[in-house]
């Protein structure tokens, strides 16, 4: 018997075990992406009828809407911290029962207080999910697919985006909106309950997930390396957030469409983005793999969807044909997502030992921008009566990120401190 056998066979069995767990983490991911975002943009869909119920007007459903991302974006920054200190299978299981639980609380809400509340609880539980899954990422998952794996996961996202209206639109047919919030609910409570049976320490064991050492993060000077980053996440966070929040409203109220068709026209357009978001991971990652730059793959591509967003938000600003707009806010979306892959590697390619800390501190310009953007596109619909005013923001935001993306260096990798303990 050849005494290479054995070896070869025990190697190909680890390979073959390492790479089923890499696929189950991205497969698992997804699925987690899907729901968070389904649980967090539900709430546009019934706005009409939650307002109406709850006796809102749009500036104060804007503010309920932002409330989820005070502790959001606090939380990329601790929530990032607690992903690479204490890994991503704690923390994304806490993260998923915390979401559940907070998504059924929304549908016995009472008035504009415990809306509130339910969202502050949302984005308490969401905040370090994407951080700690960036974390997962990069442990388990080779460097060389980063940028695609990005794509895949927020592309789940985008879908989780264009499949809420349709679901929510079905599920008011034999529920109430608040009956629909507890049905989603328990779906991100199911995903924990997957996620705990799934992912083992056994598995962690052997992919190299091995806590021999702890890595103190220098806050202030990543802080100030990602913070270009941050800035470019802001001002495409700013555009994304209108269409979370407000797509369904502005087909119902602008184009005076029912709320099955108002759902139907913003589903298309979310499901632009996710062709997007797979499209810009895969593009990323083969221009790196064809020219070895960084800048190129991340930075270029980046700026390509925010110059193409803004061409194709242009149209929504200066016409009122239906379908006219309806391409092009689906155009739009695709541009936009084609950022999402790039930017959520770039973290990972500057600070890989510090993955989950470095997303954090970007995604804390989305948050903020979760916090602005629904606020004042709400205040600015109340006082000027005009979706075109509203919608100017996005495109001077658009332009002024691509302008900041020249000075974010994928290609500098950011310099290690490792202390033994």
């Amino acid at each position: 018997m050849n005494i290479n056998v054995l070896p070869n066979r025990v190697e190909r069995t680890v390979r073959r075990s390492v790479i089923g767990f890499a696929n189950r983490i991205l497969i698992l991911l997804s699925l987690m992406y899907l729901v968070f975002y389904i649980d967090r943009v539900n709430i546009a869909t019934v706005a009409p009828t939650m307002m109406l119920d709850l006796r809102l007007s749009n500036t104060e459903f804007g503010l309920a809407i932002s409330a989820f991302s005070y502790p959001y974006a606090l939380f990329q920054l601790f929530g990032g911290w607690i992903g690479d200190r204490f890994g991503p299978q704690r923390t994304l299981l806490f993260c998923g029962l915390v979401v559940g639980v907070a998504t059924m609380m929304t549908g016995w809400v009472g008035g504009l207080g415990s809306l509130i509340a339910a969202r502050l609880a949302l984005g308490f539980g969401e905040g370090s999910a994407f951080p700690a899954s960036t974390r997962a990422l990069a442990l388990w998952l080779p460097e060389s697919s980063w940028g695609f794996c990005q794509g895949v996961i927020h592309a789940a996202a985008r879908l989780g985006n264009a499949l809420t209206p349709p679901l929510v639109a079905a599920t008011l047919g034999y529920v109430s909106w608040r009956g629909s919030f507890v049905a989603f609910g328990l779906a991100s409570l199911i995903w924990a309950v997957i996620w705990l049976w799934a992912v083992r320490a056994k598995h962690a064991v052997a992919t190299g997930e091995l806590p021999v050492q702890r890595k103190t993060v220098p806050w202030l000077r990543l802080a100030k390396r990602m913070l270009p980053v941050t800035a470019v996440d802001f001002c495409y966070g700013w555009t994304l957030w209108v269409f979370l929040t407000w797509l369904p409203s502005f087909f119902f109220k602008s184009f005076h469409l029912d709320l099955k068709h108002s759902a139907l026209f913003s589903s298309g357009v979310l499901l632009a983005g996710v062709i997007g978001d797979t499209a810009g991971g895969f593009i990323s990652d083969r221009v790196y793999r064809r020219t070895g730059s960084l800048q190129k793959a991340r930075r270029n591509l980046i700026i390509v969807g925010m110059l193409g967003a803004f061409v194709f938000l242009l149209p929504v600003v200066l016409t009122r044909d239906l379908t006219t707009v309806a391409i092009c806010l689906s155009l739009a979306c695709f541009f936009s997502e084609l950022i999402v892959a790039p930017i959520w590697a770039v973290p990972m390619d500057i600070a890989p030992y510090y993955a989950a800390s470095a997303s954090g501190l970007m995604n804390f310009g989305f948050g903020l921008a979760g916090i602005l953007s629904p606020l004042v596109f709400g205040r600015l619909l109340d006082s000027t009566r005009s979706w075109a005013v509203p919608f100017c923001g996005s495109l001077g935001l658009l332009i002024l990120g691509a302008a900041l993306s020249f000075f974010m260096r994928p290609d500098c990798r950011f310099e290690e401190v490792t202390v033994q303990r």
